[in-house]
Order: structure tokens, then sequence, then C-alpha cells
């Protein structure tokens, strides 16, 4: 093979990757995080998320209300809602495999109701389903009918 063949691939396998990671880069973070908007006020939306969650079978073991956890700092920002939400169908197949607890960083799944400066409000989580690919095996199997299940009844709050 001659120097400038080589030169020339190189260069190109070059120019490939960093056009992918540029790519990778820009494409993501949107691609990380899904948000919808609720067609109700901040409260209402809160209200309809849990009764849907609960109807669904999922528990809220947790919520943080944001805005007062920064009015402590003498902060002001709009509503902000963080639900730590569980399954134990979910979570029990994950609990008890040791090989997969590594993903338990990620549990239990959290979902944000927020409201922007202009009043609208959102619903926000992490696209577990996508995320869940890069684990494969059973955490990939569990965590993909977890987000299944939760986006359908994320569906009936924001639509």
């Amino acid at each position: 093979m001659n120097t400038r063949a080589l030169t020339v691939g190189i260069a190109g396998f070059a120019i490939g990757f960093l056009a992918m990671t540029a790519i990778v880069w820009f494409s993501a973070p949107p691609l990380m995080m899904l948000q919808d908007e609720s067609p109700y006020g901040y409260e209402e939306t809160i209200a309809v998320f849990q009764a849907e969650a609960a109807e669904a079978g999922w528990s809220i073991l947790n919520s943080t209300d944001m805005q007062a956890v920064v009015a402590n700092h003498a902060a002001t920002v709009p509503g902000v809602t963080v639900f730590d939400l569980c399954s134990s169908q979910y979570s029990i197949e994950i609990l008890e495999q040791d090989d997969e607890r590594i993903v338990t960083p990620m549990m239990p799944c959290r979902v944000s109701v927020y409201q922007t400066s202009d009043g609208t409000t959102y619903v926000a989580r992490m696209n577990s389903g996508l995320v869940a690919r890069m684990f494969g095996g059973l955490s990939n199997e569990v965590m993909q009918k977890a987000s299944t299940e939760t986006e359908a009844f994320i569906a009936t709050v924001v639509n």
C-alpha cells in the first residue's frame, strides 16, 4: 500500500470519527431526557399524575418540592416537584440478582412536574427505555417493561 492511500485512509477515518462524535455530542442530551407539556396547571398536573401512577399500580415513595428547597436558600423559582416512583413488580427482578444491582442508582424511577416562568407545566423524566439498551440483559428487559408502563400512564396525564 502506498503512503498516500494510507494517509487518505487515516484522514478519512479521523474525519468520520470526529463527525460521529459531534453528532452524538449534540443529539444525545435531547434523546436522554423526555418532557411533555401538560394541558393542566401545575397543581392539577401533580394531582392527575399521582392518581394515574396509583391507578397503574406504581407507588410514589417520595416527592420533593424543589421550590421549597431552594426557598430555604433565598431563591425563588417556579414550581418543581420530583417524584420517586417504584413498582415492586419490576424492582424485585433487579434487586434479586447480584449482577443486575449495578442499575440501582437509577432506582426508583424519577419523574418531575415543573412549571416554567411563563406558567407552562411540563412532565419530565429520563428516557429509561433508551438508557436501558446500554445495559442489555435482564436490566434492559426489566427497564423496557417499566418504561413502557410509565410512559403509558404519563401519556394519560399529558394528553
